[in-house]
């Protein structure tokens, strides 16, 4: 029986790849490099800056680096984004049945903040867990995990929600039902490799209605 629901936070809950693909593109110009869709998606997507930078940005302080690319992040997110549709409802649907409601974020705290502030879903979320608050962030379960410790529950009784390959592996490896999103255009198979045992487009998807009724 199902009794929480684990949501990564961006790509997942809030459609933030197009602000971060263009913070990541201004950072490529200004070192004389192009960067496309694709390369994000393949080379940065999902990827903790700290792991990513040293590769994508030899030679440069990746704390520093990192820190100046999140605060461009939040310089373009504003109030009023729409979370990502059937999200509200997933949770009202969540909460009629008594199920817990965390995110697990490899965001800073204060971007993770500024980004449930955005979509308004702040105050419906029990519990935040941190990638870089844990001994270990994804793609390392440790996440998913603490949120279970958090809820004092078992990863059967959990959905986790993941919309990049190195999210994915993480909630699969934290033994959790397994959700992929295909909101960063993603296809099916690439989710399913890195672990998705049910992928949808949004919370809207029947497949997800499916899986509910399975599983409460």
């Amino acid at each position: 029986m199902i009794k929480a629901l684990l949501f990564d936070l961006d790509g997942t809950l809030l459609h933030s790849d197009p602000l971060h693909f263009e913070v990541f593109r201004d950072l490529y110009a200004e070192r004389g490099r192009e960067l496309t869709e694709a390369g994000y998606l393949s080379d940065i997507h999902g990827r903790h800056n700290l792991d990513s930078f040293p590769e994508l940005f030899p030679g440069e302080d990746a704390h520093a680096l990192s820190d100046l690319k999140e605060t461009r992040f939040r310089d373009r997110l504003v109030e009023g984004h729409a979370p990502m549709p059937g999200a509200e409802a997933l949770m009202d649907h969540a909460e009629a049945r008594g199920w817990r409601i965390a995110v697990v974020t490899n965001a800073p705290r204060v971007n993770a903040e500024a980004m449930l502030g955005a979509i308004g879903l702040r105050q419906r979320i029990e519990l935040l867990v941190i990638g870089d608050e844990c001994t270990r962030a994804k793609p390392d379960p440790e996440p998913y995990l603490a949120a279970m410790r958090a809820f004092d529950l078992a990863p059967e009784a959990c959905i986790a929600f993941e919309d990049s390959p190195s999210g994915m592996r993480a909630a699969a490896a934290s033994g959790a039902h397994t959700v992929g999103i295909r909101s960063s255009g993603l296809s099916v198979a690439q989710l399913q490799a890195s672990g998705a045992q049910t992928v949808i487009t949004d919370y809207t998807d029947p497949a997800l209605a499916a899986l509910l009724n399975r599983l409460e």
